[in-house]
């Protein structure tokens, strides 16, 4: 459990450590073990660059030019990505929202008329 309270005390997901112990010839006992794995993984956190990725989902919008300005002003608003878009006939253009953030974007278009929403498989 040493290794995994510093993974818990760096809050950190998605992780993975190894500690390898070569027997030197010194016993540890148990309180030296838990030591020693416990300060191999609190200095390989210390030294590691932690990125910090969200998951995203992607919505495609097919729109009419009409709606360019509604549909721009909700994107700078909530701080939307904008992953591609496609100005031809029609508007279309592919967003990455967050997770947490997916469902309530989803709405405020799908409640937008003659705006489609399609989640991107």
């Amino acid at each position: 459990m040493p290794i995994y309270g510093q993974i818990q005390s760096f809050e950190v997901t998605n992780i993975l450590i190894v500690s390898v112990r070569y027997f030197g010839g010194t016993k540890l006992g148990v309180g030296g073990l838990i030591s020693a794995y416990k300060t191999s993984a609190q200095m390989t956190l210390d030294i590691s660059n932690i990125l910090k990725k969200t998951i995203n989902i992607q919505y495609k919008l097919t729109f009419n030019y009409d709606l360019m300005n509604s549909v721009m002003r909700i994107i700078k608003e909530k701080n939307i990505e904008i992953v591609n878009q496609k100005l031809e006939m029609d508007c279309q253009y592919i967003i990455s929202v967050r997770k947490n953030d997916s469902q309530a974007i989803f709405t405020i278009f799908d409640n937008l008329y003659k705006v489609a929403v399609k989640i991107c498989e």
